[in-house]
């Protein structure tokens, strides 16, 4: 898959599940791997960079005696995942021309 493809999908899969509620790295990655490979050393930059563009929050609360980075989607964050979804539609469409032309089926 195209890196820059693949980034894509993996700031919507990790703004698809803080659209459900705050969460941490940690819990992040194990979320995002249930559908899609991703590691710590990938999804941190993700998250900065989510950050950077304000479609994510950063805040800290205390767990088990430290401090631990939580993230909260923001509403330019669901914003993104309108415009992605949106975009995606289009890809089907195209995915589906191109099945459609090598197998034949010339509807």
């Amino acid at each position: 898959m195209e890196a820059q493809f693949r980034r894509g999908i993996l700031e919507a899969c990790v703004l698809a599940v803080l659209e459900k509620g705050e969460s941490y790295g940690y819990q992040l990655v194990k979320d995002v791997n249930r559908f899609i490979e991703i590691s710590e050393s990938t999804m941190y930059p993700i998250l900065r960079r989510l950050e950077q563009t304000d479609q994510l929050e950063v805040f800290s609360m205390e767990h088990n005696g430290r401090l631990r980075k939580y993230y909260r989607i923001t509403d330019e964050g669901r914003k993104k995942i309108t415009e992605l979804l949106e975009e995606w539609k289009e890809i089907v469409k195209i995915y589906r021309f191109i099945i459609n032309e090598r197998e034949g089926d010339h509807e």
